[in-house]
């Protein structure tokens, strides 16, 4: 089977890496992270005038339209990078779904924005005491006219922080952890009723916590299958910018390996060392294995499967690949001086969120039959 990459996805790639090349280093990186919403919104508006944000958005709604090889092509080169402009949570999932989804008058309004990188959405969708992420919904939404009403919250909203409006998901009717009565319902930033406060998580990026008091909404057209569809492009993504990140830290790692020296030999030199970066390496080789077989299935029946199948291994083993990784470099390995600490924080969040492997797992299992 040929895994070559075509002529346009080779041109994807060497964007991508440009633009790590021309703006990230880690001193860079730093500063991004600390900037207000976690990321430079001057990188992010530079996304959209190259054409990365419009990448994952389907030809019919003004995008690149790219399949899932080309995606992942993208998030991988993101990852090598450690790029923390939030592509995956932003673009792939709410944009996405908001783009697919939308009424044609708000589609309309906001997509160019959306597509250049003047604006951005963001998925308000898991809760507290949450059984299933696609099913334990309390926030309600009430029929007002032809119009909608939201009441509620939602703690979680990834990558949330100074959004300009949000997708949320909302319950017309029925009691939390019933499928039926959930709804897709679009909020301007700017609504009144809402409030937001901003948290960081473990890798440093901004996360939301959303507020909704009779907040006036406009309801999308599809619901959790739309949803759980989005969610297996943005799984996809997660899982490729993970496998970025584990082959940048392993990089560093061996490099580190070759030219540090203990008892006047390199520390890559000693046959304990060799079998456990061997192992690793085989780690990293899964993992694209099964990124290859969820590409090739792209189009298929197979393909939520298998994307299922390679982010339950790749979120469990990314992380302890991280944490080999930080144990070669000692106490240094888990600082923000190197990027093994930042990487592996960033490793920990794409592994947990939106849930744990055994989730990712149990719903590979599910599709088997």
């Amino acid at each position: 089977m040929n895994f070559e990459l075509s002529e346009d996805e080779e041109l994807l790639k060497a964007l991508t890496e440009r633009f790590v090349a021309d703006h990230y280093d880690h001193d860079s990186r730093r500063i991004y992270l600390g900037e207000s919403n976690g990321f430079s919104s001057k990188n992010w508006h530079l996304l959209g005038e190259l054409g990365l944000i419009a990448a994952p958005f389907p030809e019919e709604v003004g995008g690149l339209g790219l399949d899932a090889t080309g995606i992942a092509t993208i998030f991988e080169a993101l990852g090598r990078g450690l790029v923390v402009e939030p592509l995956a949570e932003n673009v792939v999932m709410a944009g996405r779904l908001f783009a697919l989804t939308a009424p044609a008058a708000l589609r309309d309004a906001w997509l160019e924005a959306l597509i250049t990188g003047r604006k951005r959405v963001a998925l308000a969708h898991a809760e507290t005491g949450a059984r299933d992420g696609l099913v334990w919904i309390e926030t309600q939404a009430r029929a007002v006219g032809e119009a909608y009403r939201l009441s509620g919250s939602k703690p979680y909203c990834i990558a949330g922080g100074g959004a300009d409006g949000y997708v949320v998901s909302a319950r017309l009717s029925g009691n939390p952890g019933e499928a039926e009565g959930i709804g897709l319902y679009f909020i301007d930033a700017d609504a009144g009723g809402l409030s937001s406060r901003k948290w960081h998580m473990a890798d440093g990026s901004v996360a939301a916590a959303l507020t909704f008091e009779n907040v006036s909404a406009t309801r999308l057209d599809g619901g959790l299958d739309a949803l759980a569809e989005t969610g297996q492009i943005a799984a996809l993504a997660r899982s490729a910018e993970a496998l970025g990140i584990m082959e940048r830290i392993f990089q560093e790692t061996l490099d580190y390996l070759r030219t540090r020296d203990q008892f006047d030999a390199p520390l890559g030199s000693f046959q304990a060392i060799q079998h456990r970066m061997v192992a690793q390496y085989a780690v990293i080789e899964r993992s694209r294995a099964l990124l290859n077989l969820a590409l090739v299935s792209w189009g298929t029946a197979d393909f939520a499967r298998n994307v299922q199948g390679a982010r339950a291994f790749i979120a469990d083993a990314s992380v302890t690949l991280g944490h080999e990784m930080i144990q070669f470099h000692g106490g240094m390995g888990v600082t923000d001086e190197l990027a093994i600490g930042g990487g592996h924080k960033r490793l920990l969040v794409l592994s947990r969120w939106p849930e744990p492997p055994l989730a990712s797992l149990d719903r590979y299992a599910g599709l088997l039959n």
